[in-house]
């Protein structure tokens, strides 16, 4: 097995540059604003090693014939999609949706652009030999990667070669060895448990900043590459039972500074070509591919938080409310909407070369769709929460005093639960819409997949309009003006 979760905590321990609260981090992996959020990483590979998970969670690399996780898995047939739909499946379950940059994300793109190859050495062989064998390195030692490919927002009318100089990452320098790469990149989510980061962009460029249209991956322990954490959640949470989710599941954002980190140019995918740093995304499967795994996380995030509605009405006693069962009916039907959106760019998926891929309209209809559903449902499990999320124990603490515990006993009551399970309950419904954490989602499922225009966009540019317009002319065809009347107008 190439990989389990210890080898992957050591992996991390590397001596990677990482600033919060004024200081720079020595050992993130047991630092207390990290080191929970690193076992969770850890937790998924040693899960996919269990003997009955095993053969749903990894296939055998062909290169080595070692068992690999199924994120790195190209499928050939709708069967191989579903099979590794599956695998993707059972790993968001282990944090409820709330890993956001799972490793199965960007591995998800990095396969999309390995099917894509051939788009990538029409600009130059070295750049799709970089693709493939990039792609079987990164699969035969199953990392986990995330990626920065957001320009820091600074003045977002101007392009990049416009912004204050060494603000966005780009190309400073090149010789025969790489290229040199200054500037900032965000969103690096998830890079205290990440072992690569890809530099990108996936906002479309105009000739002329050719220079900042670089895409190269980067080890997170390159010599000049910092990162700017944003605050722990983690660290403040005072216990798992305080903060269920927030405590072991905070991966963490970061901004990224390259102070003058020289890539060498087996790492580089695209190199001054705006063209084909937009053509990586579009032309090749890659986008499609990413964010399929993410609406097939988004699928599980919605499961959970539906479950939380329903459990929220049976503990406070108003389940059997006319209205309350109208409305989980309502987060009922929106939760299966998605998931018959993640079956159905499953079922009329297409062949990009020998590869199966998902169906990119049915993909960007649930992108759009879920943008304004999340924010709705939370606003929804607010409204059947009421003031219970809120009248809670201030912390685990409260238990450890005798008097307290009994008050608590005494005022925290429901018909289907006792005081601890309503306790933890609400607390647990806290954190995942209410909390800092909360909030941070709520921001992060709003804007994941781009800002709505960028979304309806691409739902826009995938949608069958000649079949639609088609139906239109073709009935227009069938009447007209009475024979031998002449048109509107004519004398």
């Amino acid at each position: 097995m190439s990989r389990d979760g210890k080898k992957h905590i050591e992996s991390l321990r590397d001596g990677r540059q990482i600033y919060i609260d004024g200081q720079l981090v020595e050992n993130h992996v047991d630092h207390p604003a990290f080191r929970n959020a690193v076992l969770s990483s850890a937790a998924m590979y040693d899960y996919q090693l269990r003997q009955e998970n095993v053969e749903r969670m990894t296939f055998a690399s062909p290169r080595t014939g070692e068992r690999v996780s199924r994120m790195w898995q190209l499928p050939t047939t709708y069967a191989e999609l579903v099979e590794r739909r599956r695998a993707l499946e059972s790993w968001a379950e282990m944090s409820c949706g709330f890993f956001g940059r799972s490793p199965d994300h960007v591995a998800s793109a990095v396969s999309g652009m390995f099917m894509g190859q051939e788009v990538f050495r029409a600009a130059g062989e070295r750049y799709g030999r970089a693709v493939g064998d990039y792609y079987e390195y990164a699969r035969d030692n199953d990392l986990y990667l995330t990626y920065v490919i957001i320009n820091p927002q600074a003045d977002r009318s101007k392009g990049p070669s416009e912004q204050a100089e060494n603000l966005v990452a780009c190309v400073v320098d090149e010789d025969h060895e790489g290229v040199t790469i200054k500037g900032a990149k965000m969103l690096g989510t998830g890079c205290p448990m990440s072992n690569e980061v890809m530099v990108a962009s996936i906002q479309p460029m105009a000739p002329g900043n050719e220079r900042f249209s670089i895409t190269a991956m980067v080890p997170l322990n390159a010599p000049g590459l910092k990162m700017l954490s944003r605050k722990s959640y983690e660290a403040a949470a005072p216990s798992k039972f305080d903060n269920p989710l927030s405590s072991v599941f905070d991966e963490n954002d970061s901004v990224l500074v390259f102070d003058e980190v020289k890539v060498p140019w087996e790492r580089v995918f695209v190199h001054n070509d705006v063209a084909l740093a937009q053509a990586q995304w579009h032309a090749t499967p890659t986008h499609v591919y990413q964010n399929y795994q993410s609406q097939v996380r988004l699928m599980v995030k919605m499961r959970f938080l539906l479950g939380l509605a329903r459990k929220i009405t049976e503990t406070n006693g108003v389940i059997g409310f006319p209205q309350v069962k109208e409305t989980l009916g309502q987060l009922a039907a929106e939760v299966s909407m998605i998931e018959g959106l993640v079956e159905s760019m499953e079922v009329s998926g297409s062949m990009y070369g020998k590869y199966f891929v998902p169906n990119p309209n049915r993909l960007y209809a649930a992108s759009v769709l879920a943008q304004q559903l999340y924010p709705k449902f939370v606003t929804t499990l607010r409204e059947l929460a009421g003031g219970g999320m809120i009248m809670l124990p201030s912390s685990i603490a409260d238990y450890a005093n005798p008097d307290i515990a009994g008050m608590i006993d005494r005022t925290q009551r429901s018909p289907s639960t006792d005081s601890l399970g309503r306790v933890k309950l609400f607390k647990l419904a806290w954190d995942a819409v209410g909390s800092e954490f909360g909030s941070r989602h709520l921001q992060y499922e709003m804007f994941y997949s781009g800002a709505n225009v960028v979304t309806k966009g691409h739902a826009f540019r995938t949608f069958n309009w000649d079949k639609a317009t088609g139906m239109v002319d073709g009935f227009m065809s069938t009447y007209g003006l009475p024979a031998g009347q002449g048109k509107p107008g004519a004398k």
